[in-house]
């Protein structure tokens, strides 16, 4: 497979493209990711991962564009990333000892036709301590990441009990499902 852009600054979306053998490159959308208020949690980041993918296309109208949006949902509450070390620590501590779903919306745009869809992975995380916690966020800066973890990190390694989906879902890209689609 050739011919494709990956819409994304993401080293984890590169890893896993790089992982199923697609033959890429790279150029990163500088958008808006708000959205509009009224849809619902599923179509929030594919309406992102859209707008991503229509302002790469742009640029390169002749080659097939992917792009891909994730959140963190807990009680129908999304966790972006965060802000600072603080807003980190406090959604760590509304995640732990509880389920929530990782959504990750992917759009992929072909010089006809747009396609998306979204993957949801519930993950749980066992209780963990204010210490674990606070550790976790000075030691690996989860600043970059939605609802503040990488279940690829320390974290996901003592904190994460069971998830429920694609693992891969929540590194940040349900590659089985989109190298199905590719197909």
């Amino acid at each position: 497979m050739s011919n494709f852009i990956l819409a994304s600054q993401s080293p984890r979306r590169k890893q896993l493209l790089q992982l199923a053998e697609v033959d890429f490159e790279i150029d990163v959308p500088n958008t808006d990711e708000s959205y509009p208020p009224d849809l619902a949690l599923t179509q929030i980041p594919i309406y992102i991962a859209r707008i991503k993918a229509l302002a790469i296309q742009q640029k390169h109208a002749s080659k097939s564009v992917i792009a891909a949006d994730t959140i963190v949902v807990i009680d129908n509450q999304i966790l972006g990333k965060p802000n600072n070390e603080q807003e980190a620590i406090n959604m760590l501590k509304m995640l732990q000892g509880r389920t929530h779903q990782v959504i990750t919306g992917v759009c992929v745009l072909t010089p006809n036709s747009c396609h998306y869809f979204h993957e949801i992975t519930e993950v749980s995380f066992l209780p963990l301590s204010l210490d674990q916690i606070e550790y976790y966020v000075k030691r690996y800066k989860p600043l970059d990441k939605a609802g503040s973890y990488a279940i690829q990190e320390w974290i996901g390694a003592i904190g994460i009990q069971s998830i429920k989906g694609c693992y891969y879902n929540v590194v940040g890209l349900p590659i089985s499902r989109l190298m199905s689609f590719l197909k």
